[in-house]
């Protein structure tokens, strides 16, 4: 008899507790919430991790909007939810910020070569004096790319990936076609120059 009174003792603290946790807001877990959302901002979840950055928010108003309502368990439930979804929208955004660097490195990296041979071929075209009226397409192209590729590095090295691979591409198959256009302008002019007379 004795055990089943302090069972119903121990039930009814528990309960107690349950309640008492129940009638007030969850202000630590609201904060904790808005602090790992902000953190997740700072990573960069609003651009690259946007549909888990955008959930931790909208679970964020839920629980301020059960708050309202004085729904405080569901307030409760709303704030420990965009907690999770906030640390998580921060690590999927790190990892896609990883993954975005090494493709732009990469496409940089391309397009630098792709430029490197057209304007080696710029070159040889001067050196074989084909007339600037007939590569000037071809010059216009390689200054354009050179400028796409200099803002691309820019953008890189302040952590702007997506703006850095957004002007590379496509960059290094343009300037390969470019060089292979610049070398049959050489070989067509070099075609039309006359031979040496015999002599008599």
């Amino acid at each position: 008899m004795r055990a089943v009174c302090r069972l119903r003792q121990v039930l009814l603290l528990c309960a107690l507790v349950l309640l008492g946790a129940c009638t007030e807001p969850p202000s630590k877990e609201m904060n904790q919430a808005q602090g790992a959302i902000d953190a997740a901002r700072a990573a960069g979840a609003d651009k690259y991790a946007v549909e888990e950055y955008g959930a931790a928010v909208a679970a964020l108003d839920k629980s301020r909007a059960a708050v309202d309502q004085r729904d405080y368990r569901q307030a409760l439930s709303h704030a420990l939810d965009a907690r999770e979804r906030a640390q998580a929208a921060a690590r999927t955004a790190s990892d896609e910020k990883v993954r975005l660097h090494a493709v732009s490195d990469r496409a940089l990296h391309l397009a630098e070569l792709a430029l490197d041979r057209s304007k080696t071929a710029l070159d040889r075209a001067d050196v074989a004096k084909v007339p600037s009226r007939e590569i000037a397409a071809q010059r216009a192209t390689v200054t354009d790319a050179d400028r796409s590729v200099r803002e691309a590095r820019a953008a890189i090295e302040r952590g702007d990936f997506e703006a850095g691979a957004r002007p590379l591409d496509g960059l290094a198959a343009r300037l390969d076609t470019t060089t292979s256009e610049i070398d049959a302008a050489i070989q067509a002019h070099a075609n039309k120059r006359p031979g040496k007379r015999p002599r008599r």
